[in-house]
C-alpha cells in the first residue's frame, strides 16, 4: 500500500516537469535551469575536488557546483570515468543552457617516434579516435554522421586478428575556434609543456596490452584517455562546443611510469594537472567570449 502511494506521488510529480527535466534531475540532482552555459567536467575525483577548491561564491545543487573562476559564472560536474558516464553527463547539459564544455582531466601519453610526450605535459586534442564503444553506438543512431566523419581501420588489426570490437574506427574533433584559443593561452604560460596530439579513447583501462601500444604508434598517437571521443562526438551532435585540456599522469608501455604495471609516481603528476587547471581558468574569460 505505501509503494503504490508513493508511486502514485511520484507519478502526479512528474506531470508537472517535460521528459528533460525529469533527465536532468535523475542525472544531475537539479533542475536544467541550475547548470551555467560553460561547464567544467572532470572525470577523476582529485581533479574535481581541485577545480572545485579554486570556485568563489560556491553553491552547490545536487551534483552541480556553481560558482566564480576568474570572474566568470562557470558549473564544474563530475563526469566520472568512461564514455557511458560522460555520455549520460552530456546527454543532461543538452537539456539545458549549456553552451560550452571543458574537461579537465588526466590522459595518458603514447611515447613515439614524432613526439617527446612527458608526464606533466598539457595535452589538446586535434582529433580522437573512437576506440569506445558508445561512440558506436551514437554512429548506428545517427547514420547521417557516416558521411560526415572521418575514420581509419582499426590499427590493431595490423598487429593481431580483430575478433570483436571495431574494424572501422571514426574520428571525431573537438570545436576549432575553442581549440585555438586553449592553444594559444597554454603556449604563452607554457610553451615547452603544451602539446597538439591525436588521441585514442579506449573503455578499457586494463586492457591497454601491447599490441594496443603498438598499433598507436603506428598512427602516431600522442595520448589516450577514457573519455574525449563521445565528447566531441556529442558536441558535434548537439552543437555544444567541446574541448580537452589534458595532463599526463603516465606512459602506458614505459617499463617504469606505466600506471598498470609499477608503483613509481613522476614528480611532475600532480604539477601537471594544477598546470592544465591554471590555464583552463586562465582561458575562462576568453572562452566567455564564445558564447556569443
Amino acid at each position: 500500500m505505501i509503494d503504490k502511494l508513493k508511486n502514485e506521488l511520484l507519478n502526479l510529480g512528474l506531470k508537472f516537469i517535460s521528459v528533460d527535466e525529469k533527465i536532468v534531475r535523475i542525472f544531475l540532482e537539479t533542475s536544467p535551469s541550475n547548470v551555467n552555459e560553460i561547464v567544467i567536467m572532470p572525470a577523476v575525483k582529485m581533479v574535481m575536488r581541485k577545480i572545485v577548491n579554486k570556485l568563489q561564491n560556491k553553491r552547490v545543487y545536487g551534483r552541480v557546483y556553481n560558482g566564480l573562476l576568474n570572474e566568470v559564472k562557470v558549473s564544474i560536474i563530475r563526469s566520472l570515468v568512461g564514455c557511458p558516464n560522460c555520455a549520460i553527463a552530456m546527454e543532461s547539459l543538452k537539456r539545458c543552457k549549456t553552451k560550452i564544455v571543458i574537461r579537465t582531466d588526466f590522459c595518458g601519453g603514447i611515447e613515439n617516434s614524432s613526439s617527446s610526450i612527458q608526464i606533466g605535459d598539457i595535452i589538446i586534442p586535434k582529433l580522437a579516435y573512437c576506440g569506445d564503444g558508445t561512440s558506436a553506438q551514437y554512429i548506428l543512431k545517427h547514420s547521417e554522421l557516416l558521411s560526415q566523419l572521418e575514420s581509419i581501420q582499426n590499427p590493431l588489426s595490423r598487429f593481431q586478428q580483430i575478433i570483436t570490437g571495431n574494424e572501422t574506427v571514426f574520428v571525431t574533433k573537438p570545436h576549432e575556434e575553442l581549440k585555438n584559443l586553449l592553444v594559444s593561452e597554454a603556449s604563452s604560460s607554457i610553451p615547452n609543456k603544451v602539446k597538439e596530439a591525436d588521441l585514442w579513447t579506449t573503455d578499457a583501462l586494463f586492457c591497454e596490452t601491447h599490441d594496443l601500444i603498438n598499433s598507436l604508434r603506428s598512427i602516431n598517437v600522442g595520448a589516450i584517455d577514457m573519455e574525449t571521443s563521445i565528447l566531441f562526438l556529442l558536441g558535434k551532435i548537439y552543437n555544444l562546443k567541446t574541448i580537452s585540456l589534458l595532463s599526463v599522469s603516465d606512459l602506458p608501455g614505459n617499463s617504469k611510469y606505466d600506471f598498470l604495471k609499477t608503483n613509481e609516481i613522476h614528480l611532475d603528476v600532480e604539477s601537471g594537472i594544477d598546470t592544465a587547471i591554471k590555464v583552463m581558468i586562465k582561458s575562462l574569460p576568453k572562452v566567455k567570449s564564445l558564447l556569443d
